[in-house]
């Protein structure tokens, strides 16, 4: 009990230097691979607090790794800093108004995740130093989640392999140990070539890729009805053809999310959704060209550590939110339906909800698997490291996710002390497995046990490498 609340007397010892980094990255939201302020921003953090830095992780330019102690078991502390496109907005103000017209936002809250997951190991770092412990604690800076699968990435080219535990955590509504419950994801994208010719004087030359893509849409909208319950399958137009409806089309390119319960069944899903395409290009006359971008698998989860970080978060009790953070979390909710607020409520698996607009209580374990999960590169770490996730507390019951309700509160006072509180959650579950060698060796037991019917493999296709360019359409 005295080394937890040490270790939360040396989280809040520098807390402002850690909130006012969240900010900085706020204001400048980056795209996934394109972070390079972002990522500069936790370098230079990182060499004021005296890690050793390596750059440059899987080839990636804006991934970091800050690394403090000797010997000892190795603790890494996951962060990320990368934004989302067209959901700028002012800070602070509970309507729409964005800072710049289809500019980019941090509507996830990674510019909190970065900072917070900084902060713990920093904590970690000093508690090591002043009590001469063995032990080594990591900060990786991770870039792309947002579609861009870079931990996978990391994962294949052994860049946590000798690591003995990972933590993360994400923002969200209530704080809590995150369920092990998400979606295997494949972004790829499928080019289509025809031919082009004057659209009116001599249609019958042309074949279009754009009607190639319009029917492939329509292939995979029948297919929905034949695929596991839980399965997801969504697109985006990155190229149309051109402008001019004179002109058949002859080319164009649609990016497929293909989302599956497991890795297995992702894989079997993709081949069919490719098989759409083909078909598509069949009828059109057209050629498909499939590109996968990058992958993820479903999240593992470790019960050893989430017993300790459940005890981490029982001990220091919710966030103590103020009257003023709750009155601005009530103009965010007086913005959102009563489907957003209930939906929250849903997720988290709490079947009383409360009055207050922000969350008031840890939300207990073993809730339960949701129907409504999203996808994580974390998922691939848990894979290869023990893993485990918080949920901190940063914005008002039921934002959305990737909303511009959730960048306005992206540097509020609120979510700063979400913030802190998980970055509390975070330094003090590491402390507890460098101290208990017995926490270590049930953790790697358990991922043993989970991993030995179906081991790891990798989602990413051999010589695939990371899309640098991805933000920018390729």
């Amino acid at each position: 009990m005295q080394n937890t609340d040490e270790i939360w007397r040396l989280v809040d010892a520098k807390r402002a230097d850690f909130e006012n980094l969240a900010d900085r990255v706020w204001g400048m939201p980056e795209l996934l691979y394109t972070e390079f302020k972002s990522s500069a921003e936790h370098v230079a953090m990182l060499e004021q607090q005296g890690f050793r830095i390596s750059r440059d992780l899987a080839g990636i330019p804006t991934a970091i790794m800050g690394e403090a102690g000797e010997g000892g078991p190795v603790i890494a502390i996951l962060g990320e800093y990368d934004a989302l496109p067209g959901l700028s907005q002012e800070a602070g103000v509970a309507e729409h108004r964005p800072v710049e017209a289809g500019g980019n936002g941090h509507a996830c809250g990674h510019n909190l995740l970065g900072s917070a997951s900084l902060l713990a190991a920093t904590a970690v770092k000093d508690y090591l130093a002043a009590h001469g412990l063995k032990g080594r604690v990591r900060y990786y800076g991770c870039p792309a989640e947002e579609g861009g699968a870079a931990k996978a990435f990391m994962v294949r080219e052994g860049c946590f392999s000798d690591v003995d535990i990972a933590i993360s955590w994400h923002p969200n509504a209530f704080p809590g140990v995150t369920e092990a419950d998400s979606l295997a994801n494949t972004r790829i994208d499928f080019t289509f070539f025809g031919r082009a010719s004057h659209a009116a004087a001599a249609p019958h030359l042309g074949r279009s890729a754009l009607d190639a893509v319009e029917l492939m849409n329509v292939g995979v909208n029948y297919l929905r009805e034949h695929m596991p319950h839980d399965a997801r399958v969504h697109y985006a137009m990155i190229e149309t053809g051109g402008s001019a409806p004179n002109v058949v089309q002859a080319r164009a390119r649609v990016r497929y999310s293909v989302r599956a319960g497991t890795g297995p069944e992702m894989v079997k899903l993709v081949e069919r959704v490719k098989k759409v395409a083909e078909g598509a290009a069949l009828m059109t006359e057209t050629r498909v060209e499939a590109t996968i971008l990058s992958a993820v698998s479903d999240l593992l989860g470790n019960a050893p550590l989430e017993a300790a970080m459940q005890d981490q978060l029982l001990r220091l009790g919710p966030p103590e939110f103020d009257e003023a953070d709750r009155a601005f979390a009530r103009q965010i909710q007086a913005t959102l339906s009563e489907e957003d607020i209930a939906a929250a409520y849903a997720r988290a698996g709490i079947t009383d909800p409360s009055d207050s607009p922000l969350a008031d209580l840890i939300v207990p374990m073993g809730r339960g698997k949701s129907n409504q999960k999203g996808s994580t590169d974390v998922g691939d770490v848990s894979w290869a490291v023990p893993t485990v996730q918080a949920h901190g507390a940063t914005y008002a019951i039921g934002t959305p996710g990737h909303s511009w309700q959730l960048t306005a509160q992206g540097k509020s006072p609120a979510a700063h002390k979400g913030m802190v509180h998980v970055a509390k959650v975070m330094a003090g579950t590491a402390l507890e497995a460098i101290q208990n060698q017995a926490l270590i060796a049930a953790a790697k037991a358990d991922l043993a046990k989970r991993t030995a019917k179906t081991p790891y493999v990798c989602p990413i296709p051999e010589g695939i490498q990371p899309p640098l360019q991805m933000s920018v359409g390729l």
